[in-house]
């Protein structure tokens, strides 16, 4: 039989790691763009689609995902719109983990009210709200 080399078992970090720090803290700090097509950095998608028509809801939400679950809080603030991101929330959240929903839900308790409401109008098909973080 051969030598065995053993290498020292790392772990990778969890993607919830320094959540927190990923979000801002103000709807204010929000400055991208409300109209146009947006191509994200290599460090938010290396492979595959690019090009985000913001005006294709389903195309903005996939890029919204994309920056929510992979990029820095630098990322949020530079692609994402204050507007887009309150108005859309019932349904992006949909597509995020429940940590992500809290934790931005925690620091912009705008997304929270804008579930509330979108949960008494009825838009959402639910009678009560799916998380705990909605008063």
């Amino acid at each position: 039989m051969g030598t065995r080399i053993l290498f020292p078992v790392t772990t990778l970090p969890s993607r919830w790691t320094n959540l927190d720090e990923k979000v801002p803290r103000r709807l204010a700090d929000l400055r991208g763009p409300a109209t146009g097509t947006i191509s994200l950095p290599r460090h938010l998608v290396w492979s595959g689609l690019n090009d985000w028509d913001l005006s294709d809801i389903r195309l903005r939400l996939s890029m919204y995902r994309v920056v929510i679950t992979t990029g820095r809080r630098i990322d949020a603030e530079t692609f994402l719109h204050p507007d887009h991101l309150v108005n859309d929330w019932p349904i992006q959240r949909r597509l995020l983990g429940h940590r992500y929903c809290e934790a931005w839900e925690r620091h912009l308790p705008e997304l929270a009210a804008r579930l509330a409401e979108a949960v008494r109008a009825g838009e959402m098909g639910w009678s009560s709200p799916p998380s705990t973080t909605v008063s």
